[in-house]
């Protein structure tokens, strides 16, 4: 039995070069309503719930979702498959799963931000002070 693949991790940077590369390339932010809402969020990303209130469970419909904002495959090719979806959540936890049940799913192209919007907690159990999309300066907007 092979192990479920990952998506490819990526640095915000690495993950804002590929956006701006290749215009088919697609940001999905997975965290919950209120992260995005009240957090803020990278600009041009669209919002899918990977977990979300009132009752913190998956979301069964997350690869269906994901799949529309490709046109239902319309927009993917042969030779290149369907565009980049690059997931990004807190901290890079959530994106991993998420990930992993996009490529579960059958799409090839998937990655995810490493550290997150938020990144990781420093010594204080602050986020967006080591690393992060917020962090490393990348634009990013309040609702």
């Amino acid at each position: 039995m092979n192990p479920q693949p990952d998506p490819t991790p990526l640095s915000p940077a690495t993950a804002t070069e590929l956006l701006d590369d290749d215009p088919r390339a697609i940001l999905v932010d997975i965290r919950s309503t209120m992260e995005y809402l009240f957090v803020g969020h990278p600009v041009s990303a669209v919002h899918i719930p990977w977990i979300d209130e009132p009752d913190w469970k998956e979301n069964p419909d997350f690869c269906t979702e994901v799949r529309k904002l490709l046109l239902g495959g319309t927009v993917c090719d042969e030779d290149d498959g369907c565009p980049p979806v690059i997931l990004i959540c807190r901290s890079g936890k959530r994106s991993l799963k998420a990930g992993r049940a996009l490529l579960a799913d059958g799409l090839r192209r998937v990655s995810h931000v490493e550290s997150g919007f938020e990144g990781a907690l420093d010594e204080h159990h602050h986020r967006s002070s080591i690393n992060g999309w917020r962090h490393d300066g990348l634009p990013w907007e309040p609702c």
